[in-house]
């Protein structure tokens, strides 16, 4: 049901969810708070984070660093553990109290389950995996003739759709909040401004455990040796081209070299060849390096989507018509098999008259 426009008026304000596992604040927390300070800009309001766990008031500065200028907590032993039911709750009566403007969520594992729950008990829309947010005008182009129908200030959320074949920007003009979730690396967080502060207002709507409070038995943690690609400078990414997962050893080399990480496409995952954690893309990571090394991939717009963003991206391929390189800084269209090694001894033999 549409909000009539004196209630839409009553809501103002960016929200971010500020997501924390063990009383550490999620990275994705950092990066939402630098869209939200730009998003708040042109809306003239504040950025506000809300912090919900057990004994997490002690994060309240950090988030301040960071952008915020007010820190909702919800704090309560209930909360120790992310559970859909008592987190849903809990930022959800946040949301119906402090009437805000927009919430932007992390597409991380907590958020895609608490993000759409959260929208449906506030009866409001959600897009998920936004690329892009913007305040603007919606419809983009106003309907001759129905001009003054367009509305403003409206956040204008873009996100791949159709398996990533085309990209569809969409708006929540008739409710609110306005509602989103983000994959974490694709909006950059803000330099942090020591010593900033906060107004933190503590907030606990009651929490009485019922049949849909789930009962955590035991939390087993994955432990692995590899590193987060999210984390790299350089990335050594291989794709389906390079035909085998021993021939991965080329791009181990040349990753080692460069004191880089190796990541991978899609189909290198589906093969076997490499582990999820490296997939880069619109179903794996986001990622921004300094370099990002494009071996033998074609550059569907699914893979793109999770790494255009890098500052400078090389690719190799033999098909001097791949997509890849309508998004490479450089291309060197030829044998991979030949030219990575190739360089490979070049880097090396420069670095070794260092």
């Amino acid at each position: 049901m549409k909000m009539s426009p004196e209630e839409i008026a009553q809501y103002k304000g960016v929200f971010v969810f500020a997501q924390q596992v063990d009383n550490e604040i999620s990275g994705i927390a950092f990066e939402l708070l630098g869209k939200a300070k730009e998003l708040a800009a042109p809306l003239n309001t504040e950025v506000t984070a809300v912090l919900i766990g057990s004994d997490v008031k002690n994060l309240a500065d950090t988030l301040a660093e960071y952008g915020a200028d007010k820190v909702i907590v919800v704090d309560d032993p209930e909360l120790k553990v992310y559970r859909t039911e008592p987190y849903a709750h809990a930022l959800a009566s946040v949301i119906n109290e402090f009437k805000p403007e927009i919430v932007l969520v992390g597409a991380t594992a907590i958020g895609r389950d608490l993000g759409p729950t959260v929208s449906a008990r506030v009866a409001t829309g959600l897009t998920a995996d936004c690329t892009v947010l913007e305040i603007g005008d919606f419809p983009i182009n106003a309907i001759p003739g129905r001009e003054s129908e367009q509305k403003h200030n409206q956040l204008l959320m873009t996100r791949p759709a159709f398996g990533g074949n085309t990209i569809a920007t969409i708006a929540c003009p008739d409710n609110r909040p306005q509602m989103a979730t983000v994959r974490p690396g694709v909006m950059q967080k803000i330099s942090p401004i020591a010593g900033a502060k906060a107004e933190v207002i503590e907030f606990n709507p009651g929490f009485t455990p019922n049949n849909k409070y789930v009962v955590v038995k035991e939390v087993v943690k994955a432990v692995s040796d590899v590193k987060d690609i999210m984390d790299a400078k350089i990335l050594v990414s291989g794709g389906r081209g390079v035909g085998s997962a021993e021939n991965f050893k080329m791009l181990d080399e040349l990753a080692e070299v460069l004191g880089g990480q190796v990541s991978c496409s899609r189909a290198v995952v589906d093969n076997g060849w490499k582990p999820k954690d490296l997939q880069v893309g619109q179903t794996g990571k986001t990622v921004r390096p300094n370099v990002y090394f494009a071996i033998g991939i074609s550059g569907a717009i699914q893979h793109t989507a999770g790494m255009e963003e890098s500052d400078i991206i090389i690719a190799i391929n033999k098909d001097e018509t791949a997509p890849i390189f309508d998004v490479a800084d450089y291309g060197i269209v030829g044998d991979l098999n030949k030219i990575v090694p190739a360089l490979t001894a070049q880097l090396k033999a420069e670095l070794s008259n260092k």
